[in-house]
Parts: C-alpha cells; sequence; structure tokens
C-alpha cells in the first residue's frame, strides 16, 4: 500500500504521514475499513520508505500493515 506526501532534497518530508491518511489509503487501495485508532505508530513517520504499521484487530490479535510513504 502506497501513501503519498510532500518531500523537499534528500527525502526530507514536510509534516508526517498520520494514522488517518494510512487508513484512507487502505480504504481506497485495498478496499479495507481500517480504524485509525487502532494503529499503533510508536513515532510519527516522517522520511520516505517502507514501515510496518501494527493494527490492533482483536485485544489478542495484532496485525501488520506495510506502507511505502512515497514522495507525491
Amino acid at each position: 500500500m502506497e501513501v503519498k506526501i510532500k518531500a523537499g532534497e534528500g527525502g526530507r518530508t514536510f509534516g508526517s504521514v498520520s494514522t488517518k491518511e494510512i487508513a484512507e489509503a487502505a480504504k481506497s487501495q485495498l478496499s479495507l475499513e481500517l480504524d485509525k485508532k487502532k494503529m499503533q505508530l510508536t513515532d510519527p513517520i516522517k522520511a520516505l520508505g517502507f514501515y510496518d504499521v501494527p493494527v490492533k484487530l482483536h485485544p489478542q490479535v495484532t496485525g501488520t500493515l506495510r506502507v511505502h510513504v512515497i514522495e507525491g
């Protein structure tokens, strides 16, 4: 799944990718309804690249969503 963010020279981003943006991308690209509150980001995503985002699916089940942050 890809999320686009504005970036300047050297891949430095303007702002960060939020769980809301990840949830919207999952809905449009994968047809998945994910609650942004269930995503467990330890730190904000502030650089281009691949990230594994843990998603709490059930109290005892956590899935991982692979997110590719690209310049857009």
